[in-house]
């Protein structure tokens, strides 16, 4: 299956957001989970905390399938494949666990978090609010870097289809 050039391009722009939005979003719960775990002021660490529950709910998950949905919706509608170069396929096993971290460790540590601080305790542990943003947010930076420099070549499999399609000139 092969995306014609306007469904490409129009596919590439809703990846580049929404992974833009992602990498955003993941900065910002950094921001907001610095604040909370260095701060004095059991006002501001609740303020951050569901600050941080709010855009975990609504749009760290909602990012994440889009930019994973996107992705692989280009990786197999273009040239590029999806098993064909090394870089494409780090892209998208990162993409897949980040996306599964933040279902299932990022979403119900801050969730702890919001429920400790609302029952008047102070902040359990302050790498339940940390811990997800600096990985997702180093996760996604380097993504960003071997979309840009694309590196370390063909897979076996990209090398074998290459020398098919060589073949059969």
């Amino acid at each position: 299956m092969k995306l014609t050039r306007p469904a490409r391009r129009a596919c590439l722009v809703v990846h580049v957001t929404a992974s833009a939005g992602w990498l955003g979003l993941s900065l910002g719960l950094l921001a907001l989970g610095t604040t909370a775990a260095t701060t004095g002021s059991a006002a501001t660490v609740e303020a951050s905390v569901r600050a941080m529950k709010l855009f975990a709910d609504w749009l760290l998950l909602p990012l994440a399938l889009l930019t994973l949905l996107s992705g692989l919706l280009l990786s197999l509608g273009t040239p590029w494949g999806l098993a064909r170069h090394r870089w494409v396929y780090a892209k998208f096993w990162l993409t897949l666990a980040t996306t599964t971290a933040t279902a299932f460790a990022l979403r119900p540590g801050v969730n702890g978090a919001v429920a400790a601080v609302a029952a008047g305790h102070p902040l359990p542990d302050a790498g339940d609010v940390l811990f997800g943003p600096v990985v997702s947010l180093s996760a996604y930076v380097f993504m960003t870097v071997i979309s840009v420099l694309k590196p370390w070549g063909l897979t076996r499999r990209g090398r074998r289809l290459r020398e098919v399609a060589g073949a059969g000139r």
